[in-house]
């Protein structure tokens, strides 16, 4: 490291406790090194910088924007369906835990869409459905619907309609048929235009009418929050011209990523050990000491905590505050916040919602995708109309050419 700093030194730059420090050490944010002949460490004060600039721009999130304009290439991508500011983020003007109480994902689509999720679009299936969902069954649930949505998107003759029209006829049977695939990983249920909690209930089987609120809001919830990685791989697939199936199949790719939503597997793997008997503080505990990240806290955009997880936490507390995972969950949040000084994030709270209605071990996975597609689609008709190529520009940090070999 060029320029370290001391513990105090970095948490006192942050405007963090010490504790909080070694949180963002431990997800990676933060480069450390030991101070020979002693047990201390140095933090990196580039690391650190880079940390304080990003705190500026959650205070002025215009400010991302207007700095990337101003350099030559950068995207400078601009969105009108989901505004993350003051700890909150609304769905065009909604505030999304407001309206998680009473919509559908359907209604949700309508909503970022800027029409209804069309009825005229039935979804193409496989000539042998069962044998597809069979053959896909083995593979990690975003690897399924990418194979589907291959398949898939080889059987509708208008995928490459780019229309605004085209794209929701596009977006419903993408939707259908991943929900299709969710719940009914090695079954003869062909995806039909049923709502995805109703098709949820079918295939998942456990769901009763709180189930069904759970999973309903949890759907929701899930279904944007702005630019993040896999909605910028979207609109950078569509930018290129590809198809919405083309554009989702990118979308997923990022969202199973470790740092994404690969997230809600160490998550709920972490919630299991807790319910196996695991002290959750030994268990956030230990991950500190070994320096791996502890899932399910935490969040940049949410200093004060993720409103995504205080909404499902809430509900599962309303619906099955005995279940053996809401107890589970109330003895983490506990410890999250006292060795971590971290608040639980949508992660945790996707886990909670799985356990508390034993649900496969996919879901909280699958639900996430599930809502996320609606955002995808969104994404997909905003960057579809602007006709314009997302191409930045790198900064070459190479050999000049006058001293390369």
């Amino acid at each position: 490291m060029s320029r370290s700093l001391t513990a105090e030194e970095a948490a006192e730059a942050l405007g963090i406790s010490v504790s909080s420090l070694y949180a963002y050490v431990s997800r990676g944010q933060i480069r450390s090194e030991a101070v020979p002949g002693s047990r201390r460490r140095r933090y990196d004060a580039a690391d650190v910088q880079r940390l304080q600039s990003r705190r500026q721009l959650r205070r002025d999130p215009g400010r991302a924007t207007r700095e990337a304009r101003r350099v030559d290439g950068l995207p400078g991508l601009v969105a009108g369906r989901t505004r993350i500011a003051d700890g909150r983020y609304r769905y065009r003007g909604h505030d999304a835990t407001e309206w998680a109480q009473h919509a559908t994902l359907e209604e949700t689509a309508e909503l970022l869409w800027g029409a209804p999720v069309p009825d005229d679009a039935p979804v193409a299936t496989e000539p042998a459905w069962s044998d597809l969902v069979r053959d896909l069954a083995p593979l990690h649930t975003a690897a399924r619907f990418q194979a589907y949505l291959s398949f898939a998107a080889s059987a509708d003759p208008s995928s490459y309609d780019l229309r605004p029209a085209g794209v929701r006829r596009s977006g419903a049977r993408i939707l259908r048929g991943l929900a299709a695939v969710a719940a009914h990983p090695a079954e003869d249920a062909p995806p039909c235009g049923d709502p995805v909690t109703d098709v949820l209930r079918r295939g998942w089987q456990d769901l009763d009418d709180s189930g069904d609120e759970l999973v309903r809001a949890a759907l929701v919830l899930c279904a944007d929050h702005e630019l993040n990685a896999s909605a910028f791989t979207c609109r950078c697939v569509a930018s290129a011209g590809a198809s919405p199936y083309a554009a989702v199949t990118g979308a997923l790719s990022a969202l199973q990523g470790i740092k994404h939503g690969g997230h809600t597997e160490l998550a709920l793997a972490q919630l299991d050990e807790v319910l196996r008997g695991t002290a959750p503080r030994t268990l956030l505990g230990d991950a500190l000491r070994q320096g791996k990240a502890a899932s399910g806290f935490g969040h940049p955009l949410y200093p004060d905590g993720d409103p995504r997880a205080r909404v499902l936490l809430d509900l599962v507390r309303k619906h099955r505050p005995y279940a053996p995972a809401w107890d589970a969950a109330q003895r983490t949040v506990e410890a999250g916040r006292d060795v971590l000084s971290e608040e639980p994030n949508l992660d945790l709270g996707l886990a909670v919602v799985a356990r508390a209605r034993d649900l496969p071990d996919h879901a909280p996975f699958s639900i996430f995708a599930l809502g996320r597609t609606v955002g995808w689609i969104a994404h997909a008709l905003e960057q579809y109309g602007s006709d314009r190529m997302i191409r930045p520009r790198a900064s070459y940090v190479g050999p000049d050419p006058a001293t390369a070999p």
